[in-house]
């Protein structure tokens, strides 16, 4: 239950701070693990840790999301990430 508290309360403070969409990073078979690190660090502002986090969690579960932001914000990151053959995807975050 707390939990759920948590996440619910999180998407509000998203929401409110426009926030509204999410954008995921897919695991393929055509990128290193460098490769995405790398492009993670540059063009969403993650430090080497969270980078390696995220670039393993979508090689392990598939998909990791890497990024809250605006729709505009995101297109661009979007738009960056899939120049070096990233599979991305943005999704619109479901209000409560």
């Amino acid at each position: 239950m707390a939990s759920y508290d948590k996440k619910d309360k999180k998407r509000r403070q998203d929401s409110e701070n426009g926030h509204d969409h999410v954008l995921i990073l897919h695991n393929d078979d055509v990128n290193t693990f460098d490769n995405v690190i790398d492009a993670l660090v540059t063009f969403c502002d993650h430090d080497n840790i969270q980078a390696e986090q995220c670039a393993t969690l979508a090689h392990y579960l598939g998909s990791c999301e890497i990024k809250r932001g605006t729709l505009p914000d995101l297109l661009e990151i979007h738009k960056m990430l899939t120049a070096q053959s990233l599979k991305v995807s943005i999704h619109q975050l479901i209000g409560p």
